[in-house]
C-alpha cells in the first residue's frame, strides 16, 4: 500500500517530482519491489487461435471433466477447420510442482495444430477445503489413469518433468490389469526416473536430509480465510525461492534492467520482464502428503528403479509395459533432472519392442528449454509429433494383420 502511494506521488503527471531523475529512480524502484513482493493469481492460458496450415484458426480450453484436485482441459479447435483430420489425442500431464499448468502454454500452443490437445490443470490445494480430504502420489497415478479412460483408444501421454514417474507408473499398472486403453505412447521430458544418475543439487538436497526435516521445516497449514484453512501444505513460495535461489545472479540482473528499462521508459523491455515473471512469480501450494510420500518415493528410495514402488499396495512393475510406445527427451544443460535420469526409464521396460524405444538430448538447453521455447518448437516437437505418427502406423499395421482393425 505504501510502496503503490510512493510510486503514485512519483508518477502523477500532477507532480512535479516525477520529472526528475531522483523521481523516475523511486517510482521504479517501488515497482521493482511490487512486482517481487505481490502474490499472483493463476494466469489465463492465453491461447485464442494457433495457425494450421496457415490459416489461423479459432481454440478455445474447455472443462471436460473435473475431479477434486484436478480438471482435465481440452483445448477444443474450429470444427469448421480441422473437419476430417485424423489427429492424435494427446494428454499433456503438467508438473505439480508449484507452478500452475499455464507454465506449459508454449508446449501446448505447438502441439495443438496437429493434435487433439488435453491438459491436466491441478489446483491451487491453498484453495481445497479440508472436507475435499487427502490428495497424494497414488491419487496423481488414479487421475492420470482415469484421464487417459476418459480419452479413449489411442492416446499418447506426454509427462513434463515431475510427472514422469506417475506416468510410467499409471502405464505400467494398466499394462498389469491388461487395459483396453492403455496409452499408444507415453513421452517422459526432463522426469526423475532414477535420480542416482547424474544428481544435481536439486536431487542432493532431497536426498540429503530425512524425511522428518521436510515435514517439520516447509510444511505449513493453510492461514484463515482461504478456503483450505488449516490444510497441511508445502507452500509454493518455498518451492519458487529454491528455483531463484539456484540461479539468483540471474534473476538479481533480470530486475536490475527492469529497473533500468523503467527509468529509460522502455515499454517493451519493461513488457517482456513483466510476461515472464508475471508466469514464472504465479505459484500453487501442494498438499503435505503429495509432497513428502514424493521426496521418500522418488528422491530417497528410488523406489521405481529399484522396482519395489507399490500402488494401493500393488507393486509397480514397468516390465508389464508391452503395448506402449516409450521416448524420453533430455536437455544437455538440464540443472534439475541431469542427463540419464529421464533416459532410465528404458531400463526399467525391457519388453517394449525395440522399434518403440526412443531417446533424444537436445543440445544447448536447460530444464525449461526442453518443452518451450525456440528449440522445443523447431527441435524437440517435430521429433515427438514423428514418434507419435509413426506408432499409429505401427499400431494400425498390427491390426491389419491380426484382423482386428
Amino acid at each position: 500500500m505504501q510502496s503503490d502511494a510512493l510510486r503514485y506521488a512519483c508518477r502523477s503527471a500532477f507532480s512535479p517530482v516525477a520529472y526528475t531523475p531522483v523521481g523516475k529512480a523511486v517510482a521504479a524502484a517501488c515497482e521493482v519491489f511490487e512486482n517481487v513482493t505481490r502474490r499472483y493469481g493463476k494466469p489465463e492460458w492465453g491461447l485464442d487461435a494457433v495457425d494450421i496450415d496457415g490459416e489461423e484458426v479459432a481454440v478455445e480450453p474447455r472443462l471436460v471433466y473435473g475431479k477434486l484436485f484436478c480438471d482435465l482441459l481440452h483445448f477444443k479447435r474450429d470444427e469448421a477447420a480441422v473437419a476430417g483430420r485424423k489427429d492424435p489425442k494427446v494428454l499433456i500431464v503438467a508438473p505439480l510442482s508449484g507452478h500452475y499448468a499455464t507454465l506449459l502454454r508454449g508446449t501446448v500452443k505447438a502441439m495443438i495444430p496437429e493434435h487433439e490437445v488435453f491438459v491436466t490443470d491441478w489446483r491451487d490445494a491453498r484453495f481445497m477445503p479440508l472436507a475435499y480430504g487427502r490428495f497424494d502420489l497414488d491419487d496423481f497415478i488414479d487421475y492420470v489413469i482415469d484421464f487417459i479412460r476418459f480419452i479413449g483408444p489411442d492416446t499418447h501421454v506426454i509427462a513434463v518433468c515431475q510427472p514422469s514417474v506417475p506416468v510410467l507408473a499409471a502405464a505400467a499398472v494398466m499394462a498389469e490389469q491388461r487395459d483396453p486403453l492403455q496409452p499408444a505412447s507415453m513421452t517422459l521430458i526432463g522426469g526423475p526416473i532414477d535420480t542416482r544418475r547424474n544428481p544435481t543439487a536439486v536431487n542432493e538436497l532431497a536426498a540429503s536430509r530425512p524425511l522428518s526435516w521436510f515435514e517439520h521445516t516447509v510444511i505449513s497449514p493453510v492461514p484463515f480465510p482461504c478456503p483450505g484453512a488449516m490444510r497441511r501444505v508445502y507452500p509454493g513460495f518455498v518451492q519458487l525461492t529454491g528455483f531463484m535461489t539456484m540461479n539468483l545472479e540471474r534473476h538479481l540482473d533480470a530486475h536490475a534492467d527492469l529497473f533500468r528499462h523503467l527509468i529509460e521508459g522502455d515499454c517493451d523491455s519493461v513488457d517482456q520482464h513483466q510476461r515472464f515473471y508475471e508466469e514464472y512469480l504465479s505459484v500453487m501450494d501442494l498438499t503435505a502428503e503429495f509432497y513428502l510420500q514424493t521426496i521418500d518415493t522418488v528422491f530417497q528410495k528410488h523406489a521405481l528403479p529399484n522396482g519395489t514402488m507399490r500402488h494401493r499396495g500393488s507393486p509397480v512393475d514397468c516390465r508389464a509395459i508391452r503395448k506402449t510406445a516409450l521416448m524420453t527427451i533430455e536437455g544437455e544443460l538440464d540443472d534439475i533432472c541431469g542427463l540419464g535420469q529421464t533416459e532410465a526409464a528404458h531400463d526399467l521396460c525391457p519388453n517394449i519392442p525395440a522399434a518403440d524405444h526412443h531417446h533424444y538430448v537436445q543440445e544447448g538447453v536447460g530444464h525449461y528449454g526442453v518443452f518451450n521455447g525456440r528449440r522445443w518448437r523447431d527441435e524437440i516437437q517435430p521429433r515427438l509429433k514423428k514418434m507419435i505418427r509413426a506408432t499409429m502406423r505401427r499400431r494400425r499395421t498390427a491390426a491389419r494383420l491380426s484382423g482386428t482393425d
